[in-house]
């Protein structure tokens, strides 16, 4: 007696399944990649004709099944303004099913290029995200870890030599829970910087560390899509565009500072304009250390003397007022140093 023949249909139709899946997927994948790569060189060619200075060595595209993988070798991209950033490559990678969301890297560091001030070589890890990119302000997110900041042979000193962590973050503002339509949230971090020798970071922390958190919104955010050879910000400023809901909080050495404006503009040259709200905590150290620094950006006599006027003493909490105004940073009649600068 025979015994009964088991039909393998049971086996044969799993596999099928899964290997017609996978050839859709593989498909997708192909199709995704290759509208990357279309897209990629149709952008540049439009930021080409605006100005930009933009080069890269073959493209190469992997990741293959769950990723979207493109890496740029030798990468510069310089805006018409002459800021730009470079890198023995960029990677920016996404994942197949959420091809909204991309992420990249410079795995071997990158060079700040700063217009009419020279270049400076940034080691460390630097990593930025960007999310819902089909948004009119799609969500960004920029980092650098443990990075350090080395001025090349001719180029004007950077402020600072290192820091712990560098984070930028900016997306669309939310009012009720609803995306405002032109006003963006930005949040600035820089966690324990170190001055470089001489500078005026290292005087204003007593040779200490300085960390900053800084947050504001940012009205008539379309504005900052214009490009011209001063950068976004000069047309964003020549439209009204300006900083308001200004907070943040200020750590130099031992002193430290709680920071609010209702709002901050900026001149014609890029410098602020308006006036930032300070409560100090021992106001004295900084005073002291900026009437003390060898920075020529810093105004030794009038930071004495507005400590002086002030009444800045060591350990007292205090408020002041710091203007900025004429392109300069005033405390009441001293002209403490330049205003900072946008663009």
């Amino acid at each position: 007696m025979t015994s009964p023949r088991h039909s393998r249909r049971g086996l044969v139709v799993p596999f099928t399944i899964v290997g017609v899946l996978l050839a859709i997927w593989t498909g997708w994948w192909f199709y995704l990649t290759d509208q990357v790569e279309t897209r990629l060189a149709a952008h540049e060619e439009v930021l080409r004709e605006d100005g930009w200075r933009i080069s890269h060595q073959p493209v190469s595209v992997g990741g293959w099944p769950f990723r979207a993988r493109v890496a740029f070798p030798s990468a510069e991209i310089v805006a018409p303004s002459g800021h730009g950033v470079s890198a023995p490559e960029l990677v920016a990678e996404a994942n197949a099913w959420n091809p909204g969301h991309w992420v990249v890297i410079a795995p071997d560091g990158l060079t700040l290029t700063r217009a009419g001030k020279g270049q400076v070589d940034i080691g460390g890890g630097a990593r930025m995200s960007i999310n819902r990119l089909r948004d009119r302000f799609p969500d960004l997110r920029a980092e650098l870890i443990r990075p350090t900041f080395t001025a090349r042979e001719g180029a004007e000193p950077f402020p600072i030599a290192s820091a712990e962590h560098v984070q930028f973050e900016m997306r669309p503002h939310l009012t009720d829970g609803v995306a405002a339509t032109d006003e963006l949230d930005v949040l600035f971090r820089l966690i324990e910087a170190r001055g470089r020798p001489g500078g005026p970071v290292e005087g204003a922390a007593r040779s200490g560390r300085l960390s900053a958190e800084i947050e504001a919104t940012i009205e008539q955010a379309s504005r900052l899509r214009g490009v011209d050879s001063a950068g976004v910000f000069a047309n964003w400023t020549a439209g009204g565009g300006r900083f308001t809901a200004v907070k943040g909080r200020l750590q130099a050495g031992e002193s430290s500072a709680r920071i609010a404006s209702e709002a901050l503009s900026a001149r014609e040259d890029g410098r602020l304009e308006g006036e930032l709200a300070l409560t100090a905590e021992r106001p004295g150290e900084v005073m002291a250390g900026l009437a003390g620094s060898r920075s020529g950006a810093v105004n030794r006599a009038a930071a004495a003397g507005a400590a002086a006027a002030a009444g800045v003493q060591g350990d007292r909490p205090m408020d002041l007022t710091l203007r900025f105004r004429d392109g300069r940073t005033w405390l009441g009649p001293f002209a403490l140093a330049p205003a900072p600068k946008l663009f």
